[in-house]
């Protein structure tokens, strides 16, 4: 090849990475984070038990402990009210007694699980042991809600039909609640976050859109069973996410601290270090693409060099 075609050939490839490099930065991201925590510092929640429910500075999670009967609660405002969302978080469920239930998800502002809307995934411990459940309001109050116990009679028709999948206590797990609002589908997935293996995914197929869902929120409003048992544990890696396209508006910090009007100061009881695995933070900026132009002088670059080089050759 002369050293026409040579340059002929790199002015080519240089201007086609120009073009096709920020459509493949557009299409790694695909999401716009609209809340997240990495509980690094105090993310600031409300809660109306700081004894039981705070920021651990020391594992840098935040502890929970739900106790049905009790109305507590721990939640955070988001800039969200419809449309699709993916909500991600990590948690430990150190204790979980018989008849306690851990709840997390969106909500409006009752914060009842029992009143929508809201979708919640749930870890109980009660008729099947230790399954999971995907449970949601809609906002003309259907309730719909599955559970990973296999062909649970009570769950009619639709329920789910492979294996029973349980979870362990003194176990880190990731889980993923996706809303479609083009589908109405609610999809939750669990997986063990040291080994990266699903344990359980499932659906419901809604019947109308969701809205108003302003708040991630965890706790007891809504469960009237018994006292002085306890979902107790710790959570990690919180975020909400929406689909790029219809999140223009949106415009947060990714570490979104909300501010609290009257902060409780709270000196959380020196406690064991629980047995655990700590996954992976989420970065607390959004990762940087390449400078657009940087591709393209690298490729003039070596379009000099091997003129450079033919110049020689034929000298």
């Amino acid at each position: 090849m002369n050293t026409k075609n040579i340059v002929l050939t790199l002015i080519i490839a240089a201007c086609c990475l120009l073009v096709l490099q920020p459509a493949l930065a557009q299409g790694s991201e695909g999401q716009t984070v609209i809340y997240q925590t990495s509980f690094a510092s105090d993310p600031l929640w409300k809660t109306n038990n700081p004894s039981t429910n705070y920021w651990d500075p020391n594992l840098g999670m935040y502890h929970f402990s739900i106790e049905p009967s009790t109305g507590s609660y721990v939640y955070t405002p988001v800039v969200f009210d419809s449309g699709s969302f993916t909500l991600d978080y990590d948690f430990i469920l150190n204790r979980i007694d018989d008849g306690a239930t851990f709840r997390m998800g969106l909500s409006g502002t009752e914060m009842d699980f029992n009143k929508g809307p809201n979708v919640v995934s749930l870890f109980t411990n009660a008729k099947y042991g230790k399954i999971m459940w995907l449970h949601i309001v809609t906002p003309g109050s259907k309730m719909v809600e599955m559970n990973s116990q296999n062909a649970a009679v009570e769950m009619g028709p639709d329920a789910y039909k492979g294996p029973t999948a349980k979870y362990d206590v003194n176990k880190t797990y990731h889980v993923t609640v996706n809303y479609n609002d083009e589908t109405r589908v609610t999809t939750m997935k669990v997986r063990e976050s040291e080994s990266g293996n699903e344990i359980w995914s499932y659906f419901i197929q809604g019947t109308e859109n969701m809205k108003e869902l302003n708040r991630i929120f965890l706790g007891s409003k809504g469960d009237y069973g018994p006292t002085f048992i306890y979902a107790q544990g710790y959570l990690d890696n919180v975020r909400l996410t929406v689909p790029s396209a219809g999140a223009a508006v949106i415009e947060t910090p990714v570490e979104t601290q909300p501010v609290a009007t009257e902060p409780v100061p709270v000196t959380p009881t020196k406690k064991p270090t629980p047995k655990m695995t700590v996954p992976t933070p989420y970065p607390t900026s959004t990762p940087q693409s390449p400078s657009s132009g940087f591709l393209p002088v690298v490729a003039f670059g070596i379009c000099g060099a091997l003129c450079y080089i033919s110049a020689r050759k034929n000298n």
